[in-house]
């Protein structure tokens, strides 16, 4: 996916995620957020789509704080709130366009702010998958949009910082500890390579992989963010290895 499909894909999981809660009761706890209830987690998300709509527009050079942009839970049109707050942020990115220079989280990474187009458009993804499951309701998500997420996800979680910011990641570093994901409904498949001293991942299969993770593609995908259990796909090889890097490996 380019900027301007990401961009157009913000506003379509905004929308989706709006429907998803549509009468739905705000004060239901969030599985994969437990701290949040369902108010909680839409207030975040609108908040984050203004938090990168100011650091885009300003072309910030440093993390702006995100407490003035707090909304109130109680907003009576929180549809609408979503909605605004998404409509502005690609508004925003569409005039600065991919490689307006900005601030970014990713150490070293190329400040621009096409870097904000894709992880907002992946963010409201993996929120709206919360937010839905939360309202009892059924996620479902395009071939193209779970495939560009898996590969953020992996690139994200591949950054050799991590290492230092999470140690016990180094235990999963040894010879022969590769896994395969391989989507069951994707011509896509990805292997995590865990071979080196830091942390890899190329696209297709490996040589041999020590654990295969099979599933449908936005199932692979819920399972590696820790919202859908291991247990969804159908594993094969060193499956203990495989349930220790999930559980070291999650974000968002």
């Amino acid at each position: 996916m380019d900027f301007h499909e990401r961009c157009a894909e913000i506003l379509r999981q905004t929308e989706l995620l709006a429907a998803a809660v549509e009468g739905a009761d705000r004060t239901v706890r969030v599985a994969a957020c437990p701290e949040w209830d369902l108010g909680q987690l839409l207030d975040h998300v609108s908040t984050g789509h203004r938090w990168a709509e100011e650091t885009v527009r300003t072309r910030a050079d440093h993390w702006l704080p995100e407490d003035r942009l707090q909304n109130p839970v109680s907003t009576p049109q929180p549809a609408s709130w979503l909605m605004d707050g998404a409509k502005a942020l690609v508004a925003t990115l569409r005039e600065a366009g991919p490689d307006a220079e900005v601030f970014t989280p990713v150490p070293n990474g190329p400040p621009r702010a096409a870097f904000y187009a894709r992880r907002f458009m992946n963010e409201t993804l993996i929120h709206r998958a919360d937010a839905t499951l939360a309202a009892g309701g059924e996620f479902t998500v395009a071939p193209e949009v779970a495939h560009d997420a898996m590969e953020e996800w992996l690139e994200l979680g591949s950054l050799p910082q991590l290492l230092e910011y999470v140690p016990q990641r180094r235990e999963l570093l040894g010879p022969d500890r590769t896994i395969h994901l391989a989507p069951t409904d994707h011509a896509a498949s990805w292997t995590v390579d865990l071979t080196g001293d830091q942390l890899a991942w190329h696209p297709g299969p490996p040589a041999h992989a020590a654990a295969t993770a099979s599933a449908p593609l936005g199932d692979l995908l819920l399972m590696v963010y820790g919202r859908l259990s291991p247990e969804i796909a159908h594993r094969t090889g060193d499956t203990e290895y495989l349930d220790r890097w999930l559980s070291l490996v999650g974000f968002g």
